[in-house]
C-alpha cells in the first residue's frame, strides 16, 4: 500500500496541474471511489446538503415504524424463519440476521430520543425479550446469538427505565419495570458462555436499577410492585424444565432480594418481605436462603440456622450457603 504524502508534498504535486486536470482528478476519485468517498466529495461541493445530511443522521428514528419492524423481525425469529423453516426470509437474509438485529437495536434506542417514546420503549422491550429467549432457544444459526448480535441487555434495560423514570416518576417506573426485572434478570448474564465483548459489558439489572431508587419509599414501591407481579405469575406457575429460566426465578433475583432486605427491614414496608419469602412464585433453595437472611436481620438466628441447614441439604456444595452458615455459627456441612 502506498504511503500517504504529507500535505506540503501533495500540494506541491498538484501545483503544475491546471483547472481541467484538477477537475479530471476529482472526477476520477468521485467515480471510482467508495460510496463514503462520494458522499464526502458531494458534501464539500454543497455545504448546505452536508448540513442537512448531518441533521438527518442525528435525528431520532421513527418510533412507530421501528416498532413495527421489530415486531415483524421478532415474529419471524420465533417462527423459525431465520432457520429456514419457511420462505418468508430468504437464504441471503438469514445470513445477515446480525446486521438486521444491530440496525433495529440502534434505531430503537435512537427512537427513545424522539417524541413517540412509548412506542420506542415497547420496541426496545421486544428486543430484550427476544434476547432473553435467545439464551435458551436457537432462533438463528449461531452458537451464542446474544454475543453474535453484540446486544447488551442491561444497557437496553437502563435506556428504557431511564426514559420512564424521567417522564413518569418512580411509582410508574416500579409498576412497569418490576415485571420486566422478574422476566429479564439472569444471575449469570445473557450470553450462553459468559465471555467475550458482550459479557464483559453486562451488568445485573439490580445494579442498573439500584442507583435510580433514591430513598426507602422508592424501594418500598418496587417491593409492593413485585408482590403484585408475582401474584399474577403464581396463578400460572407450573413445574418447568430445569433449563427454563423461570424454574430458577428466586436465584435470578437473589441479588435484588438481598438489596430489598437491607433497605426495608425495620421500615413500614417490612411486611412485604414476609410475603416475598413465602411467595409461591418463588421456589427452591434460594427462597429458603432469603428467609434465612431475613430471620438473621431480625435477630432470630435460631430460625436462620434451621433454614440454612435446609438449603445445605438441598445444595450441599453451595459456597454462599456455606459462608452464611459460618456467619450464623453453624456447621457448613449438610445435615445427615
Amino acid at each position: 500500500m502506498t504511503d500517504r504524502l504529507p500535505r506540503e508534498d501533495f500540494f506541491r504535486r498538484l501545483a503544475p496541474l491546471d483547472e481541467d486536470a484538477l477537475r479530471k482528478a476529482l472526477w476520477t476519485l468521485y467515480w471510482r471511489g467508495s460510496a463514503q468517498m462520494r458522499e464526502r466529495i458531494l458534501d464539500t461541493l454543497d455545504p448546505v446538503r452536508a448540513k442537512a445530511r448531518r441533521a438527518a443522521a442525528n435525528a431520532p428514528a421513527d418510533g412507530a415504524l421501528t416498532l413495527e419492524r421489530i415486531k415483524t423481525f421478532a415474529g419471524l425469529a420465533r417462527a423459525g424463519a431465520y432457520l429456514g423453516h419457511d420462505r418468508r426470509v430468504s437464504p441471503s437474509q438469514r445470513t445477515k440476521w446480525r446486521t438486521e438485529f444491530k440496525e433495529l437495536a440502534t434505531d430503537a434506542l435512537s427512537a427513545l430520543r424522539g417524541e413517540d417514546t412509548e412506542k420506542a420503549v415497547r420496541a426496545v422491550e421486544i428486543l430484550v425479550d427476544l434476547a432473553c429467549e435467545m439464551g435458551s432457544y436457537d432462533y438463528f444459526r449461531s452458537e451464542d446469538s446474544v454475543a453474535a448480535a453484540r446486544f447488551v441487555v442491561s444497557d437496553a434495560a437502563e435506556a428504557i427505565w431511564t426514559v420512564v423514570r424521567v417522564q413518569h416518576g418512580t411509582t410508574v417506573l416500579a409498576e412497569r419495570a418490576t415485571p420486566q426485572l422478574i422476566r429479564w434478570e439472569r444471575r449469570y448474564g445473557w450470553t450462553r458462555y459468559g465471555e467475550g465483548w458482550v459479557a464483559e459489558r453486562e451488568r445485573s439489572l439490580t445494579e442498573v436499577l439500584a442507583p435510580m431508587l433514591a430513598n426507602t419509599d422508592a424501594w418500598g414501591a418496587f417491593a409492593d410492585a413485585e408482590v403484585h407481579a408475582l401474584d399474577a405469575l403464581a396463578t400460572t406457575t407450573r413445574r418447568h424444565r430445569y433449563d427454563d429460566p423461570a424454574h430458577d426465578r428466586a436465584a435470578n433475583l437473589a441479588q435484588w432480594h438481598a438489596m430489598l432486605l437491607e433497605r426495608l427491614v425495620d421500615t413500614e414496608y417490612e411486611p412485604l418481605l414476609d410475603t416475598l419469602v413465602k411467595h409461591p412464585a418463588l421456589v427452591g433453595s434460594e427462597r429458603t436462603f432469603l428467609a434465612s437472611r431475613l430471620a438473621h436481620l431480625r435477630g432470630d438466628d435460631e430460625s436462620a440456622r434451621r433454614l440454612i441447614a435446609r438449603c445445605l441439604k438441598d445444595v450441599p456444595g453451595h459456597s454462599e450457603y456455606r459462608e452464611f452458615a459460618l456467619v450464623l455459627g453453624s456447621s457448613p456441612e449438610p445435615p445427615s
